[in-house]
């Protein structure tokens, strides 16, 4: 049976990168494995785009789940260092949902887009049979800026620091606390568990990235981002090191790390360095910026530290962790999942009794 997740490198390699339409020269990077945005010329401007499904869990609560699904589709394109500006976005709605659940959505998205900045120009909106929370539709959100304003891993040079926003499990540990607060609350307390639920919000990197880019861009600075999502810190790390042609050292100590995220993933029986985290933020970027990049993070209140360094390719993807260097190998499989709907059934069993 596949793995549940996104498609591995394997597969994408061997069924969708040798089919991808057309040649058009104004493309400026195309579809690859671990690049989170495809960037076109239009005249003068740099457009970068991405598409993710639309993804509505209602356990969150309507206002909330809104919240992160348009933070979703944001976080992927601020990764090209330009600010998300239009969306389009198609709703196919379960017949379930009410008009005020759809209310509730609809002005969330409405009310965050604004904050960003971003335009809704196109879409389409109806409810159809065999519609199930939590994938509801699709978007595709563009950013436009300067053509020298973008990043990508091919402007990453060895040499360069790697800086880690906010540390491993950012999005595991923000969903496994709000959606069984009662379960974190029996095991830690519900001071613990309150304060945990409050991960949830930090599942975007758009401030991350609107940030970094403050600092300038390529050789004045950021060279390339990523959102540590599928596999998390240790699958993000390799999969921008590997876009860069490059390899990397990088020490597990200096990440950063949220409180209570080593205790949710241990409630959970996940590794956290292995696990989803939406709002962890890679970048790479050329060593005499680096501090001042951590300053200005910390400064918006985003914890933020140099893990590590790109280095030669033929060095490989190195990790040191307890005092001893090893090779770091992609997870391939992300332990969320499996632990996520295991808890879930449990849940709905305990409360069926």
């Amino acid at each position: 049976m596949p793995e549940i997740g996104k498609i591995s490198a394997d597969v994408f390699n061997q069924l969708i990168y040798p089919h991808l339409g057309a040649k058009r020269p104004e493309i400026l990077v195309g579809p690859q494995h671990g690049v989170d945005v495809g960037i076109i010329e239009i005249g003068n401007r740099a457009v970068a785009m991405t598409s993710d499904p639309v993804f509505i869990v209602p356990e969150y609560g309507f206002r909330r789940a809104a919240w992160f699904a348009t933070h979703i589709l944001a976080s992927d394109v601020v990764t090209s260092g330009l600010p998300p500006s239009y969306l389009s976005i198609d709703l196919n709605l379960p017949l379930s949902m009410t008009e005020e659940e759809l209310s509730l959505v609809w002005n969330t998205i409405d009310e965050e887009s604004k904050k960003m900045g971003m335009a809704i120009v196109c879409g389409h909106t109806a409810r159809y049979d065999n519609c199930h929370y939590p994938m509801v539709g699709g978007a595709t959100v563009l950013a436009v800026g300067d053509i020298d304003a973008y990043v990508t891993p091919r402007f990453a040079r060895a040499g360069d620091a790697i800086i880690i926003t906010k540390g491993p499990a950012i999005e595991a540990a923000g969903i496994f606390a709000t959606m069984f607060p009662n379960h974190v609350a029996r095991e830690f307390g519900r001071e613990f568990a309150e304060k945990a639920q409050s991960i949830f919000y930090q599942m975007s990197v758009v401030e991350d990235a609107m940030t970094a880019v403050q600092v300038g861009v390529r050789d004045n600075g950021i060279s390339a981002m990523h959102d540590a999502t599928e596999c998390g810190i240790w699958g993000g790390l390799y999969e921008i090191a590997q876009a860069a042609g490059l390899g990397a050292r990088i020490d597990q100590e200096k990440i950063v790390i949220e409180e209570q995220v080593l205790e949710i993933c241990r409630l959970f029986r996940i590794d956290p360095y292995k696990s989803i985290s939406e709002g962890t933020l890679i970048l790479t970027c050329r060593p005499h910026k680096a501090n001042n990049l951590v300053t200005i993070l910390d400064k918006k209140g985003i914890k933020a530290s140099v893990a590590g360094e790109l280095i030669a390719q033929k060095h490989g993807i190195l990790l040191r962790t307890e005092g001893k260097e090893q090779p770091l190998e992609h997870p391939r499989v992300d332990p969320f999942w499996h632990a996520f709907y295991s808890a879930l059934q449990k849940h709905r069993e305990l409360e069926s009794q």
